[in-house]
């Protein structure tokens, strides 16, 4: 079945089909509200979509008496952390946030006392951020909460299932996060057209 589908399958491909092949059918009732696209990449984006509002969602209640009001508002101060001093605008654009947006949130952290502002030596127009020590120990309960959260709507799911998904999505991740900016200044067909004529040229 696998040969005549796919003559110039790879041993890869054989793989993920029999997992597919194997898993249980889709209960079109439940799955994503009933409302199932008509073609599996549509369904594909919008259980994507869902699970991220499903995220957002608990997230912000996990975040109840942490001291932080989203999700957002962790990571922006998981970034800084991570990168000890960066820009503003790196840590904005690292969060694939708006750069209006991005700042009105950084400048609610920076008025709450979590983080502070520091002139750049090497760029006198740029901003570098900081944590504060208020800010790292709302950053350290918090880091708690998400990680419950991350176990409980991953309890289910088995580890390699895990590994699976990541393999598979990352590349359209880096690849989007990568251009997003680019093409937010550009338009939709624009961006569209690059990217599915440059596949088609490859094939």
């Amino acid at each position: 079945m696998f040969e005549a589908k796919y003559p110039n399958g790879s041993i890869e491909d054989f793989f993920r089909y029999q997992l597919v092949s194997t898993r249980e059918d889709i209960d079109n009732g439940k799955l994503v509200g009933g409302l199932v696209p008509a073609n599996t990449p549509a369904l594909l984006l919008k259980i994507i979509g869902r699970i991220s509002r499903l995220h957002s969602m608990y997230s912000n209640m996990a975040l109840e008496d942490t001291g932080l009001n989203q999700i957002e508002e962790f990571s922006i101060l998981v970034t800084i952390d991570a990168y000890k001093s960066p820009r503003k605008t790196e840590v904005i654009y690292d969060n694939l946030m708006e750069l209006s947006s991005g700042t009105d949130m950084v400048n609610r952290l920076v008025k709450r006392g979590y983080v502070t502002e520091h002139a750049d030596k090497e760029d006198k127009r740029a901003k570098r951020l900081h944590l504060t020590p208020a800010g790292s120990k709302v950053l350290s309960k918090s880091r708690v909460r998400i990680l419950q959260l991350v176990e409980m709507m991953t309890f289910d799911m088995h580890a390699e299932d895990q590994k699976i998904c990541i393999q598979l999505l990352k590349d359209t991740e880096i690849k989007f996060s990568g251009r997003w900016q680019m093409d937010k200044i550009s338009t939709f067909d624009a961006a569209y057209n690059e990217i599915v004529s440059h596949k088609e040229k490859k094939h």
